[in-house]
């Protein structure tokens, strides 16, 4: 079968209900076994403001959104005149009939016969179905996972409305093409990489995320906290990033498999406690969504300009990984891993993601998740030397870490330089052990990746490579480690 494609936008002010019509379109057509990519625009308000919700789909696998629109669902007024120039040579425009638009142009639908105002984006999500060529059915049973369980009635009239705009379309004529439809259809779930990466956190075994609300961050925190009574985690919105950070690091102290999610300007505020699980040599995975800057910046909008943040944040010198996940599968599979070597390595994992990815939508395979282990916190104590010290040397930097507490070992850790045994000491022959000790991390931390693809003459300042997933391809994903020439 030849390669369809489609690009659909859906444009209105926020507080429309364009998020429900884009999401539930999106869920039809994932559902009925098309790949899609979502693309959201949205601005820093409440109501008001353009915004937009792209789904571009396809019979085959599709990475990228596309800037010509073929159908263009047009909430108000302010989007024909914003959009009309993308439309294609065999585009069409969906639009109330009392809109000023020319009529060859476009499919004028009464909304107002169709439905009560406060349906009218459901009376949409029909127009579009059914221009599509989707199967009203199966709309009207994501209607019911929808708003069913929250109202039956309001459920029954979403499905009256569904009905109504399907009936009309069928009596209308229009040279708009369905697309072809898919046989035997696959199951897939919609995903976009802030849900990803919260199941990558599930799957390993987190048991604590604290954040502070900041776009575009923050569903990955509202997606764990939706599951923690079910998977037994605490999910706490803090005062301020300060005490997001040093609560996460808290956590992971005591013994559970942390993370803290943010952005660049909350991220600002984290960094001393960067520095703090790096010289404790706590484990802790951090999530920095990028948005532009500096300052509060476009909250809402994608840029990727913090790289050299994060990879420099913190005082001193320690190791740290950097996994920039390149699609919603690598959102899972790099979340994990990250887990894992936060553990193994002990200190702080990055996890370098962007609004773009954290909003687009995906038709993704389900996660084979019957061998993935979880991330179990601390060293058997049967296994370490008495007596303890917690900050043994090692050759590769790595000590015994066991958690206060579990048993009859005392655990001393210290935010100073501290001795074996985590004492503070200003002896300097101690602190230069203990930097290198900690240096020494990044041996082992190399040897998790692929060779280097960049490796300088003399010196190291970043060292990029590629890192193949569990699913034993490699992904387009960055593994980046910082290192300074001594």
């Amino acid at each position: 079968m030849k390669t369809e494609t489609l690009n659909i936008l859906i444009g209105g002010e926020a507080g429309q209900g364009l998020v429900t019509v884009g999401e539930l379109l999106a869920r039809s057509l994932v559902r009925s076994g098309y790949y899609i990519v979502v693309t959201q625009g949205y601005q820093s308000r409440i109501r008001g403001g353009h915004n937009t919700f792209a789904v571009r789909v396809s019979t085959g696998e599709i990475r990228a959104p596309q800037e010509s629109v073929d159908l263009l669902i047009a909430l108000n007024q302010e989007t024909v005149q914003l959009h009309l120039d993308e439309l294609s040579p065999q585009g069409l425009m969906v639009v109330d009939q009392e809109f000023d638009v020319p009529k060859d142009l476009c499919l004028k639908v009464p909304y107002k016969d169709l439905s009560l105002p406060r349906y009218s984006n459901v009376a949409a999500s029909g127009v579009a179905g059914f221009l599509l060529g989707l199967q009203e059915d199966l709309i009207a049973r994501l209607l019911d996972d929808l708003f069913g369980k929250k109202d039956p009635n309001l459920a029954e009239q979403n499905r009256k409305v569904l009905s109504s705009a399907f009936r009309w379309c069928a009596g209308q004529k229009t040279s708009f093409r369905k697309l072809q439809p898919v046989l035997n259809p696959p199951k897939r779930l919609m995903l976009n990489a802030n849900e990803a990466i919260a199941l990558g956190a599930l799957s390993a075994g987190v048991r604590f995320c604290s954040f502070y609300p900041m776009t575009p961050s923050t569903s990955i925190s509202l997606s764990l906290a939706a599951r923690a009574e079910e998977m037994g985690l605490i999910v706490e919105q803090g005062e301020d990033e300060i005490a997001v950070i040093n609560m996460a690091i808290g956590a992971s102290l005591a013994g559970v498999p942390s993370m803290a999610a943010t952005s660049g300007g909350g991220f600002a505020l984290m960094v001393e406690g960067v520095s703090l699980a790096a010289m404790t040599e706590t484990p802790v995975v951090i999530v920095v969504g990028q948005r532009p800057g500096p300052a509060t910046g476009l909250p809402t909008r994608t840029e990727q300009a913090d790289l050299e943040f994060v990879l420099h944040a913190g005082h001193g010198e320690f190791p740290r990984a950097i996994f920039a996940p390149g699609t919603v599968e690598d959102g899972f599979y790099l979340t994990r891993k990250a887990f894992e070597l936060a553990e193994q390595y002990q200190g702080p994992v990055f996890i370098l993601t962007d609004q773009f990815l954290a909003d687009s939508f995906r038709a993704v395979t389900p996660f084979d998740i019957g061998n993935l282990p979880q991330v179990h916190a601390g060293a058997d104590p049967g296994s370490v030397s008495e007596p303890y010290k917690r900050y043994t040397l090692t050759e590769t930097g790595i000590s015994p870490r066991l958690l206060p507490g579990r048993s009859r070992h005392l655990v001393v850790v210290d935010s100073d330089e501290h001795t074996e045994e985590g004492h503070i000491t200003e002896d300097l022959s101690i602190r230069t052990r203990m930097v290198q000790k900690r240096m020494n991390k990044l041996n082992g931390l190399r040897g998790e990746v692929t060779p280097p693809v960049y490796e300088g003459e003399d010196r190291q300042d970043l060292l990029i490579v590629s890192w193949g997933s569990t699913r034993g391809s490699v992904e387009e994903a960055a593994f980046r480690l910082r290192e300074k020439t001594r």
